[in-house]
């Protein structure tokens, strides 16, 4: 007796939804996506109304003071010029590699702001990551 064997129905799973939704995910991903690394810089305003003494500060910390002119001094000592790379080597001397020092700029109410972005740009292409712009207190008013 011969008997017949039933035919098996073939079973086709449908990819093209499942493929859709690969694509809108993978586009999303892409879009969301940033390919170049930006360098930032954390920056601790001080506060106008408290005020944080100086007495809280590290032992050692680098200090930039800039005066209205544009000129340059990293802990106290005049740079003979004011450019970029002036700057990098003075700070990269004073701090002897050490980039965790917290950095302070000081800067004349009058400096041009192309000075006070060299110096965060210096301290940024350098790695420093702790940034402080210092101020006065505001006088109060009358």
């Amino acid at each position: 007796m011969k008997f017949r064997r039933k035919q098996r129905e073939n079973v086709d799973i449908n990819l093209a939804s499942l493929i859709d939704v690969v694509f809108i995910l993978l586009l999303f991903f892409v879009v969301t996506t940033t390919f170049t690394r930006e360098t930032q810089l954390r920056v601790d305003l001080p506060q106008s109304v408290t005020g944080a003494s100086a007495d809280d500060q590290q032992a050692k910390q680098l200090d930039i003071t800039i005066s209205a002119d544009g000129v340059f001094s990293v802990n106290n000592q005049l740079l003979p010029k004011n450019d970029l790379a002036t700057l990098m080597e003075a700070l990269r001397k004073e701090s002897n590699g050490d980039t965790s020092l917290p950095l302070s700029i000081s800067a004349d109410g009058k400096t041009q702001h192309q000075s006070v972005i060299t110096a965060m740009d210096a301290a940024g292409k350098l790695g420093f990551s702790h940034l402080r712009m210092t101020t006065v207190e505001a006088a109060p008013a009358s």
